[in-house]
């Protein structure tokens, strides 16, 4: 594994170094044709497609995964994803949690999407799919111009208040960080994790300020992500049902489905009969239910697809 190294000024007495994970793709094997064909099969044999993208589709734009042997973030640090009935009933963890997304934001935020990303927006403009579930936050499959996206787990791009209606853009939330935090300079980053934040000692979070929601004065400022331990919007489930339905088959790109909300998905799918295929370096929840598994780097077995 290549580490590069870059500065960050968190405070005037102290220059942080991160170290730079330069690949967030897990290894993988070459790709193999016979497994190009199936994909490239499936997709012709079917014309409502229900796509579910997960952390693995992101991987090749710098964002690194979960779960992933040696690259991903459990693989490379201890610390785990912020429980959402923690946040709400500790200051401190919001303190840490924004300090965090404040520094990792610039790099999370001007990621881009991928070969996998722009592939799936040429099958959306063919009328191949019925609609992309992503469980990523990070707004790629928007910036790559796909039109419908329904962002299963949120997204960090809208910042909303927990006790009213109040929502923030999360770039002009940056700006509100900013001027409350002065004294934190921000001059590169890379060492960034799935949800866009970054690990922080206590010591270089310590005098950072959250701010209050400007409409109720209330202190549970949050982005518009389900975090772990909360629930996916009924409404948002519902629709997730609607698209089993109305799809001839699934295409799972990127995704352990270790989450129980993406596995469920597939289950649902296959319990109505359609066909499931999933393209995903490394082992999935659902391996033994589906119809096809493909293991490849998206960037290498797409462009050999003859459509």
């Amino acid at each position: 594994m290549i580490f590069k190294t870059c500065k960050v000024t968190l405070s005037s007495s102290k220059n942080l170094i991160f170290r730079l994970n330069s690949n967030c793709v897990p290894k993988h094997k070459p790709v193999q044709l016979s497994d190009a064909n199936t994909l490239d099969r499936f997709i012709k044999e079917h014309e409502k497609i229900l796509v579910l993208t997960g952390a693995g589709i992101s991987t090749e734009s710098g964002i690194p995964d979960y779960r992933s042997a040696d690259v991903g973030l459990y693989a490379r640090s201890k610390s785990r994803p912020v429980i959402f009935q923690h946040f709400i009933k500790d200051p401190e963890i919001r303190k840490r949690y924004w300090a965090r997304n404040f520094v990792g934001w610039p790099r999370f935020s001007s990621m881009s999407p991928n070969y996998a990303h722009k592939f799936l927006k040429k099958l959306e403009d063919k009328n191949k799919i019925v609609h992309i579930i992503t469980q990523n936050v990070d707004n790629l499959h928007t910036k790559a111009g796909s039109k419908n996206v329904l962002e299963l787990h949120g997204t960090a791009y809208v910042v909303h208040c927990l006790k009213c209606d109040y929502t923030i853009d999360r770039h002009k939330f940056q700006d509100v960080l900013s001027s409350l935090n002065p004294h934190v300079s921000i001059k590169e980053l890379y060492s960034i994790r799935p949800d866009g934040d970054v690990e922080l000692t206590p010591e270089e979070i310590g005098g950072f300020e959250v701010p209050r929601c400007p409409k109720c004065e209330g202190n549970l400022l949050i982005p518009r992500i389900v975090f772990f331990g909360d629930n996916i919007p009924k409404k948002r489930v519902q629709r997730v049902n609607n698209f089993v339905e109305e799809c001839d088959s699934l295409l799972v790109m990127g995704s352990s489905l270790f989450v129980y909300s993406g596995y469920r998905i597939v289950l649902e799918t296959k319990s109505a009969n359609k066909p499931v295929a999933v393209v995903n370096i490394g082992p999935t929840r659902a391996d033994d239910c589906i119809n096809y598994k493909i293991e490849a780097k998206f960037g290498e077995i797409l462009p050999l697809l003859n459509l």
